[in-house]
């Protein structure tokens, strides 16, 4: 796995916890066909090495601007075939993110417009800056969203939500996108990335392989029946039954001391 990527930085300030961050400040971190590239790659490499981290932290640099969205200067200009090819590697990287086996945190630290915000809903949750905001603008240049934002906005908020923002394209806060629940919670800008750390090392305590069986549960099961729901979530856990870190969990427990997870 390489940390070479020309739009994105990769750190590691715990072990098992990466912080993947949109690195193109001087253009509002906007979403170019390099940066969908990198990211395609970024997951893609991490869902075929799942163990080498237990939590992600998806954030944007500078304190202005998680992702302005797609970079339209990029775009101007562009052929019918040339927008279709860079809208499949869009496609392919918020499918990348979403299918992601490891748990991803957005830490939204400024504007997440169009792209932007659909990137941060790919995510499995989301906390946010108090200068935070969020639109999905396509109406308002002759498109919709097409990086997933028509499905993943109405199921975090509802679809009469969803409605009126991508209808309108107008943008919110993100104290209305945490009362809506698109947002988990809202901190102060200079806590943010730390308080988005602190959660992810509780995650990454915790036993890897339950995390991921756990969160392949929960949105697989969102799409399907109660039963069907019930019945894959029972596959899951019993996935888990012959696993060393469910014995190190219960040894751990009666034993009175932490548990020391391996992922095996």
């Amino acid at each position: 796995m390489t940390d070479d990527f020309e739009t994105l930085r990769v750190d590691r300030p715990a072990e098992y916890i990466e912080v993947v961050t949109l690195n193109r400040p001087n253009a509002a971190n906007a979403l170019n066909t390099q940066m969908g590239r990198d990211l395609v790659a970024y997951f893609e490499a991490l869902s075929l090495d799942p163990g080498r981290a237990r939590c992600v932290i998806l954030t944007g640099a500078g304190d202005k601007c998680f992702c302005a969205g797609g970079d339209l200067k990029e775009r101007r200009g562009m052929t019918v075939e040339t927008w279709s090819a860079q809208h499949l590697i869009f496609e392919r990287m918020a499918r990348a993110i979403v299918n992601c086996p490891v748990p991803v945190i957005a830490a939204v630290n400024g504007a997440a417009f169009g792209g932007g915000c659909e990137i941060a809903a790919a995510c499995d949750f989301i906390f946010a800056s108090e200068s935070a905001r969020f639109a999905l603008t396509e109406v308002t240049l002759g498109i919709i969203p097409g990086a997933g934002g028509t499905q993943t906005l109405a199921r975090a908020i509802g679809t009469r939500r969803a409605k009126e923002l991508i209808l309108t394209g107008r943008p919110f806060s993100a104290a209305e996108a945490q009362e809506w629940g698109l947002v988990n919670e809202v901190r102060p800008a200079a806590e943010l990335l730390d308080a988005t750390i602190a959660v992810a090392l509780h995650i990454a305590s915790n036993a890897p392989l339950a995390a991921r069986q756990a969160k392949q549960a929960i949105s697989r099961g969102a799409e399907m029946s109660l039963s069907d729901a019930m019945a894959f979530e029972i596959e899951a856990y019993n996935r888990l039954v012959s696993t060393e870190d469910r014995v190190e969990g219960i040894e751990a427990f009666n034993q009175k001391r932490r548990p020391v997870f391996k992922g095996q």
